[in-house]
């Protein structure tokens, strides 16, 4: 079965409990810490999980994965310190805040700890905290490239719903989406929160206050699965343009019903998987790609679901 996936750019590029461990000890014993700003209510993560999880057991190398409960980056901070402290043989981590997280980062590359940054952040913010390489989304350059399809299919004005407004990168992903449109972000963007009532509310006051809105543009399941229903309850599921980041159970069924036209897909398998590929082969054969590996974006549309279907929440 053929699985249509369109690849839009390539790149060169608390007290703290363990979520999920896959541990398999090699003869080099290496030991891997994914640190991720995602909160405890985040599913989208699990795709994450199952990643290194996978690539723990392929390798033969220990891996773990930390967060902080409720996605407070300044707890997040502490711990890509405690697992610093630690002493792994590398540490893949997210860089949803610069300012917040850049001075553990430094720190850990400064003890010797190699670092990839995955997921958030930028190439270039990964190279100014001296990690060996960026794994991720461009995120502003994806929702640009999503702004220019919606363009083309007649959009002319949009409602972004914002469930992590104080992750500055993610915003990235509205801006470049009005820039692809050809209009100014202005009050476009909604600080939906993360609560799904609040988020399904949020929009059905907006949609009612700006009844002129052709478009929406959510940036996950966390903010997509609430605007569905918010549609579903005023009526307009299927009428009104409707694209989201990410894929999820609810997102998928969702393009097969009509109601969402495309989800971009950054894999964040690969964004999990691949670092702790490389970190190994880094430290046991000198190896390293020579470039940041880009995971998306890409879109998935009503006609490429089979593959996407079987996997969503597992690997995809």
């Amino acid at each position: 079965m053929k699985r249509k996936l369109t690849s839009l750019l390539m790149g060169a590029a608390l007290a703290v409990v363990p979520v999920v461990s896959a541990t398999l000890a090699s003869a080099e014993g290496e030991k891997y810490v994914l640190v991720s700003h995602a909160p405890d209510s985040d599913s989208w993560w699990n795709t994450i999980k199952n990643g290194i999880a996978l690539a723990g057991e392929q390798m033969g190398v220990e891996v773990e994965y930390r967060n902080p409960p409720t996605g407070d980056l300044a707890d997040m901070a502490r711990i890509i310190e405690q697992a610093a402290a630690a002493g792994p043989n590398g540490i893949i981590t997210t860089l949803a805040d610069f300012d917040v997280l850049q001075g553990p980062i430094k720190a850990a590359v400064d003890s010797g700890i190699d670092v990839i940054i995955m997921n958030t952040g930028t190439p270039e913010q990964a190279r100014e905290v001296g990690a060996l390489m960026y794994v991720g989304q461009p995120e502003y350059d994806a929702g640009l490239a999503a702004g220019m399809r919606a363009k083309d299919d007649g959009v002319t004005s949009f409602l972004c719903v914002n469930h992590a407004i104080q992750q500055p990168t993610v915003g990235e992903r509205c801006r470049g989406f009005a820039d692809g449109l050809g209009v100014d972000l202005g009050d476009s963007m909604l600080d939906s929160g993360t609560d799904p009532a609040e988020i399904k509310n949020k929009v059905l006051a907006y949609l009612s206050a700006n009844p002129e809105t052709d478009g929406i543009l959510t940036l996950g399941p966390v903010s997509a699965d609430p605007t569905i229903a918010a549609l579903e309850e005023n009526g307009m599921a299927g009428d009104l343009y409707f694209g989201t980041f990410d894929l999820g159970d609810e997102i998928v069924k969702g393009i097969k019903a009509g109601v969402i036209q495309w989800g971009i897909d950054q894999q964040p398998f690969l964004q999990a998987y691949l670092p702790v590929v490389i970190l190994t082969n880094y430290h046991r054969y000198g190896v390293l790609p020579g470039n940041n590996i880009n995971s998306g974006p890409g879109f998935v549309t009503a006609d490429g679901l089979e593959m996407v279907e079987k996997f969503a929440g597992e690997y995809r």
